[in-house]
């Protein structure tokens, strides 16, 4: 593509006077420079593109656009501007086409219930003979192809190349997750959105954002900003939360949407509900029409994330035969609520609930069928946010009687160190014991095992048949940070091991 239609519309902070040339990438990494690359140089998490210039130019970059002060030599074009973050995703942009404008884009926020909208809206889009594709923290997804998922919302170039061959594809519709960090950070600017979701807000990220004021505010940019000047033409753009106390004040500052809830307050609402571990039936009402609903997904919280799919797929005018065809036919989600035991054996869910909220919507779901039976076995994360740790501990001590604290991806931090903070939100009532005494001393205990393998394995080895085990924090994941190392290690397999074992054991 000519330079001159890459940068069109970047604001520069100077006149620069571009020569004829054709790009042949756009890139921010330096070593994903070749002959004739437009280079970005943006100051990353970590490290700073604009130290890699050099490097860049080296691999054959001819253009590179920079906001703080660079040296480049003859023949290589400086584009100074005021952001490079933004250039960047106009620049990607413009050098994929405006993908967005050729496939109807969902966006769905919050801090919890992304994941599994999206897969409900997959399933809903393929029982109405849609094409779509997934962008989110499982994978990217669309047709045939699979693609690792780095960060739940890719940075701008990789969303537009994505969007791009997901259009060449034939896609027709993409759900994306859309992170707090990926809308603070510009990653989503440029995309002309047909419909937003808000799932709720809770505490998470605040290593990065630092406030729930700051966390808040990221959220609605989604609503505020890029809804209304998105050139797609729906008559609802906003899927809100109702029942949400930041939902309500999101509706407050953001004006009308359709709303979604467990009363008939809301545009789309539910009665006639019955959960079990099998899962959920309800009525689902939309404005004057309804409809009976079953699933296998289970729990309250999930109602919520059927319902939020269910407002989206209507905004987008999908019929109602096929929303419900869709809902019934998704057959779960990975990492969520994931049962791994058989018949005959304790019950075993791995999910990936890894915030004070999330565990607790969890274990009381889970609570409602075994009160007394309830183990959980959890950890935090290292290097992120340090207030959810005791927060967690109170948690899981409040709402489950036998407690196992174990590490999760302590990456640089001590997991001892980790596992103390969480130590200090144990109820009073909750004693601490050895691991082979967890279920001996009375009905609330927990004990510290830091090896989340033989964490694992000590649960499923000393649960009675009737028990509920949680396996907490990690869900889908197949790996384990440790240190800088990343290493392989999937809770559903190791879960499903311990469960091969233990019936060895009884035969």
């Amino acid at each position: 593509m000519n330079i001159a239609d890459v940068i069109k519309n970047i604001p520069f902070t100077t006149a620069v006077e571009i020569t004829a040339g054709n790009v042949a990438s756009v890139c921010y990494h330096s070593r994903a420079c070749q002959e004739n690359s437009l280079f970005v140089a943006i100051q990353g998490l970590n490290v700073d593109g604009h130290s890699f210039v050099a490097d860049a130019v080296a691999n054959g970059a001819r253009w590179i656009i920079h906001d703080k002060p660079i040296d480049v030599p003859r023949g290589v074009v400086s584009l100074p501007v005021t952001d490079s973050r933004r250039a960047l995703g106009i620049a990607a942009q413009n050098f994929y086409h405006h993908p967005s404008a050729d496939l109807c884009l969902v966006g769905v926020t919050g801090t919890n219930g992304k994941t599994t909208i999206t897969y409900l809206l997959e399933s809903i889009f393929a029982a109405a003979r849609l094409s779509s594709g997934v962008l989110g923290t499982v994978n990217y997804r669309y047709g045939k192809q699979v693609l690792p998922a780095p960060n739940t919302t890719p940075e701008s170039l990789e969303l537009q190349k994505i969007l791009r061959q997901m259009v060449d594809d034939k896609t027709t519709h993409c759900i994306a997750e859309v992170s707090s960090q990926g809308l603070d950070l510009g990653r989503v600017d440029d995309c002309d959105f047909d419909v937003a979701v808000f799932t709720n807000l809770t505490q998470d990220h605040l290593d990065y954002h630092g406030t729930m004021e700051a966390y808040y505010r990221a959220k609605e940019r989604l609503f505020r900003d890029l809804i209304p000047r998105s050139r797609k033409h729906r008559s609802y753009k906003k899927v809100i939360n109702g029942d949400d106390p930041w939902g309500r004040r999101l509706l407050e500052e953001t004006g009308p949407a359709l709303t979604f809830g467990l009363n008939s307050h809301h545009n789309v609402w539910a009665d006639d509900v019955r959960i079990s571990l099998a899962g959920i039936e309800a009525r689902i009402h939309i404005l004057e029409a309804s409809f009976s609903l079953s699933s296998c997904l289970t729990g309250r919280f999930n109602l919520y994330n059927i319902l939020a799919a269910v407002a989206c797929a209507f905004a987008l005018d999908v019929p109602l035969a096929a929303i419900a065809t869709g809902i019934a036919s998704m057959q779960g989600v990975p990492g969520r609520m994931e049962r791994m035991n058989t018949s005959g054996e304790p019950w075993v869910f791995v999910d990936y609930a890894h915030t004070d909220d999330a565990l607790a919507n969890a274990l009381e779901t889970l609570r409602a069928f075994g009160e007394d039976r309830l183990i959980t076995l959890f950890g935090c994360g290292g290097n992120r946010d340090h207030g959810k740790r005791p927060q967690m501990g109170r948690v899981a001590s409040q709402l489950s009687n036998r407690v196992i604290i174990t590490s999760d991806n302590p990456r640089e931090e001590d997991p001892l160190s980790i596992i103390e903070e969480i130590e200090k939100g144990i109820s009073a009532g909750t004693a601490k014991v050895l691991p082979h005494e967890l279920f001996k001393n009375g009905r609330h205990a927990y004990c510290v095992i830091p090896d989340r393998r033989e964490a694992i394995e000590t649960a499923v080895r000393l649960a009675c048949k009737d028990d509920i085990i949680l396996i907490a924090g990690k869900g889908h994941e197949d790996y384990q940070i440790i240190g800088e190392k990343r290493l392989l290690f999937d809770d559903r397999v190791i879960a499903r091991s311990c469960l091969e074992q233990r019936k060895e054991m009884v035969l």
